[in-house]
């Protein structure tokens, strides 16, 4: 198979893979076709004001400031006076659609939204205001939409504000938060002159919903500790204390709204949120006015919250009630007497409400009936696809279970039995609730051994190809070899077999209907199987020849890569361990070879000073332009001293000058824009300018220099370091100078290991291919290791995907400061990418140096890769904590994105070395 044929082949079965990911962990938890069951029959409340203040902490929130006083005082009072108070605790991830989701839906991230970049969910969903008589919302365009586009009818409002508005560096970022109060405020001015709308306004079962942004923008530009975050803070309690008391005059006191305040997610420390800190999870919750009970002393009986918060936060003299943040969802539909929204998972909190026992009791048996509805769609989806013979149920939630909890339920709610009734509600929709989550993962452990069948399939037929093509093992078979095999090892006898176990696997998917995915998920194993049995001959001609020949340095050095992997695996989990192996890579020429050399010293010095990297806070700490500025400046220095010592009789010289000019320009423009930004000036359009420019450059400047080999690698990383740059806050810069180095000294100690000392790097040619490629070696599978630590410890190891928090918007103010998702999220992601194509292009210079055939390292390192694909796809888990979850799903995305990615970088690198554009007058 030739090389090209190989790679489409090899991306095909990975995105297979990859793919797979989807249909076992991503598979959207909503079904649909559910009756609604009403909440209420006598709701306390005619009407709803919902209010989000996006971004906001609890302690935050709570806590009294130093000089005793409170940020928010008129909560403070509804907290004393006449309301309830609490935590509502959010999941992961806790970004603003997953929470509002939860909120207003009450159901918890739908993951199959990761394909949509969690920006809307991909499977319509019902919700409070869907199942309201009318909804009228104001606020960001990023929330308010997505619920007006599922609901029902034209009966749904919204008013926002343009995304231009979202400015993170803008001076004052409440002014979002006062767009809304005016809103509100005209709105209601236009009511008394509109008859139409008045009576709208007068109707039972109507919400409002106020969604409010400016702290989440303030928590993110000056972090939640700072002045502007308690200032908005203040400005949304005066805000919503003169809401209230115009939506109370409007309706003449009559005691019929309920009023709730609560948070999508809350904020670490350093300004960010994703992830299961509890600064991100702990959210408040204030609830007041109609059908809300009023403060009370806490009830020692009960246990009592165990975090002491309210402690701090001299609150323990009254009840706290907490919930889940899906609880809310029923809670609303309760109070103003709305069918339960069919999707909900949440539970209703009865002790918010004040309400008498026979209605809690109703309720709650309505909110077990609306969880059991959901849970029968979905047993009788999987009962569907699924042989009768092979179906397993829920034994716990049988049908004849179901309907004896049902009757027992009536029964004892028609003998008066409500606190009864309530409990064995409630242990319904437990049991409800643990189906749905079986019936979920019903089809897991079918995909999990197809997956892993198909993993070790691939890695056996890549080892077929190493050993064949690259270490001498022929694959001849004659006539005659064939003739006298075993029948059972014959190539006839295994592809029979393997078109006849394929015919039985189609004829069972069929028959169950499952998606046209699985058949995939079945069917690749299969083929890739009968392609390693039919090369059966390769493996033994193999272990005769290691067993005849002392394998032992061999299988040594396999045994020691297999190690050197899962010390990598285990890096993504404990950082601390790049940095061992920083120190292992730095002590190895001392180890492997008796002669000793400068670079050998230098390649130590620099691995020792990498060692350091790892274990620094990727996050928590305040932004430091003046370390960027500083690794800046090292940059330009040395490149200077690159340029003028050691390339000063190479082509090209103007050119390195104008990259180092941009590196100048790249520094002043992050000092500028640093400048403007602490400043509250926000972004200048000739900032702005700079930073695209650069950026535009970094692609087009390496392809006008010289294809030899040091001249190109200058030009490389000197168009992408002011790029990296740019969107550095910490570190990352000095990080990069470094490893910019040791991947320099890498390929001077691999070219003295190899005795090619003699060779110029400055004449020896990227265009002109090797000559004399000879077979795989030991020494090339300790290289490919290299490569593959070196390339995670570029994607990983200074914090970039160390945590979801790491993502701080701050990195790309030069770029654009105005809230855009999947522009910033680009730019991230390139910020990841550029330290990969340095180590690659670093990876083709040993290649190229060594002699060791591109395919070769190709295969090598592929197999690696896949073998930590591999170790994270059974790390994968569905049980303990979200985060947990989350970041073992995260983690096999991550390493099978970084296989079809290493795949692509191999030609990325071969481009980015090998093409030259020749300008007219030569630079």
């Amino acid at each position: 198979m030739r090389t090209w044929q190989l790679v489409v082949f090899g991306v095909t079965v990975h995105l297979i893979f990859f793919y797979s990911i989807f249909d076992i962990y991503f598979t959207s938890p909503l079904v649909h076709g559910m009756t609604p069951f009403t909440s209420s029959s006598n709701p306390p409340a005619k009407r709803l004001i919902l209010f989000v203040a996006d971004g906001l902490r609890a302690d935050k929130f709570y806590e009294p400031l130093e000089n005793g006083k409170f940020v928010a005082p008129f909560f403070r009072s509804v907290i004393e006076n006449k309301g309830v108070w609490g935590v509502s605790h959010t999941r992961v991830p806790t970004e603003s659609r997953p929470g509002h989701v939860a909120l207003i839906a009450g159901f918890y991230e739908d993951v199959s939204a990761v394909a949509k970049g969690w920006k809307e969910n991909p499977v319509e969903f019902d919700s409070v205001f869907n199942e309201s008589q009318y909804t009228w919302s104001w606020g960001s365009p990023d929330i308010l939409p997505m619920f007006s586009k599922g609901a029902s009818g034209d009966h749904v409002f919204m008013d926002y504000y343009p995304s231009e508005h979202e400015d993170f560096a803008a001076a004052d970022a409440s002014k979002l938060d006062t767009w809304v109060f005016d809103k509100v405020k005209i709105f209601l001015l236009e009511a008394n002159k509109d008859p139409a709308l008045m009576k709208k306004l007068q109707k039972d079962k109507i919400v409002f919903f106020l969604h409010l942004l400016g702290i989440d923008t303030n928590g993110h530009s000056h972090k939640p500790f700072s002045q502007e975050y308690l200032l908005n803070i203040a400005a949304v309690d005066s805000g919503i204390q003169e809401i209230s008391q115009l939506f109370e005059e409007f309706y003449h006191h009559d005691n019929r709204t309920a009023y709730i305040m609560t948070a999508d997610h809350g904020m670490t420390d350093w300004g960010s949120h994703g992830a299961g800190h509890p600064s991100e999870t702990l959210t408040p919750l204030v609830a007041w006015g109609a059908g809300i009970r009023g403060p009370r002393a806490p009830d020692h009986k009960s246990k009592p919250n165990e975090d002491g918060f309210s402690k701090k936060w001299k609150l323990d003299h009254l009840k706290r009630s907490d919930v889940q943040q899906a609880d809310l969802s029923p809670l609303m539909a309760a109070l103003i007497g709305v069918a339960y929204p069919v999707n909900s998972v949440g539970v209703l909190p009865l002790e918010v409400l004040d309400i008498p026992l026979p209605d809690q009791a109703e309720a709650m048996f309505a909110n077990a009936q609306q969880i059991l509805a959901q849970f029968k769609v979905k047993m009788e989806q999987k009962q569907r696809t699924t042989l009768s013979q092979t179906f397993r149920p829920f034994l716990e939630l049988t049908d004849d279970k179901q309907v004896l909890h049902t009757r027992n339920i009536r029964n004892l709610i028609k003998d008066g039995l409500y606190e009864e009734a309530i409990e064995e509600s409630q242990h319904l929709i437990q049991l409800a609730l643990r189906g749905l989550g079986y019936y979920q993962n019903y089809d897991r452990f079918l995909l999990g051994l197809s997956i892993t069948a198909g993993f070790v399939g691939w890695g056996f037929y890549i080892l077929t190809l190493i050993l064949r093509d690259h270490v001498g093992f022929s694959n001849k078979r004659t006539f005659f070899d064939e003739m006298n095999s075993p029948f059972l090892l014959s190539r006839t006898f295994i592809r029979g077999l393997a078109a006849a176990v394929a015919m039985v696997i189609t004829v069972l998917l069929i028959v169950q209907s499952l998606p046209w995915t699985y058949y995939l998920y079945c069917l690749v194993p299969v083929l890739l199987w009968m392609l390693v049995l039919e090369r059966w001959h390769i493996f033994v001609t193999a272990i005769n020849k290691q067993w005849n020949t002392s394998g032992i340095p061999a299988i040594g050095t396999v045994v020691m890569c297999l190690l050197g992997l899962e010390a990598v695996v285990a890096g993504f989990f404990y950082r601390e361990i790049f940095s061992v192996g920083f120190i292992a890579i730095g002590v190895w020429p001392f180890w492997a070879y008796r002669s000793r050399s400068t670079n050998q010293y230098a390649w130590l010095v620099i691995c020792l000073m990498l060692s350091v990297f790892p274990l620094l806070p990727v996050v928590g700490r305040q932004s430091n332009y003046y370390l960027v500025l500083l690794a800046g400046v090292v940059a330009l220095i040395i490149g200077a001293v690159i340029a003028r010592v050691y390339l000063k009789d190479a082509k090209g010289a103007k050119m390195r000058l104008m990259q180092l000019t941009i590196l100048l320009a790249a520094i002043y423009n992050l000092w500028s824009v640093s400048s403007s930004i602490k400043r509250k000036e926000g972004l200048h359009w000739f900032n702005q300018l700079v930073s695209w420019t650069i950026l535009g450059s970094s692609i087009l400047v390496p392809l006008l220099n010289p294809t030899h080999v040091l001249p190109r690698l200058f030009s490389i990383a000197f168009a992408f370091f002011p790029v990296y740059l740019l969107m550095s806050l910490l570190q990352e810069g000095l990080f990069i100078v470094c490893f910019c180095v040791v991947l320099y000294l890498w390929i001077q100690l691999e070219k003295d290991v190899h005795n090619t000392k003699g060779k110029n790097l400055l004449t020896t040619d990227f265009a002109v291919p090797p000559s004399g490629e000879r077979h795989v070696v030991a020494e090339d599978i300790r290289r490919s290791l290299f490569y593959i630590f070196f390339i995670l410890v570029a994607f990983y190891s200074t914090g970039n995907i160390a945590s979801i928090n790491s993502f701080e918007p701050a990195a790309v103010y030069c770029f654009l400061t105005v809230f855009n998702p999947f522009m910033m999220g680009a730019l991230l992601m390139l910020k990841n990418i550029l330290p990969l194509v340095l180590v690659a292009c670093s990876f083709r210079t040993v290649q190229i140096l060594t002699h060791i055939p591109n395919r070769a390292l190709f295969l090598i390192v592929m197999i690696m890769s896949d073998f930590m694909a591999l170790n994270f796809f059974f790390l994968v888990r569905d049980y303990g904590s979200w985060l947990e979850i989350g970041t073992s799903i995260s983690h096999y995305v991550i390493v099978m994105c970084m296989n079809i990615f290493l795949m692509i970088l191999f030609g990325v690198s071969h481009f980015l070395t090998t093409i030259q554009i020749k300008l007219k007058n030569s630079l």
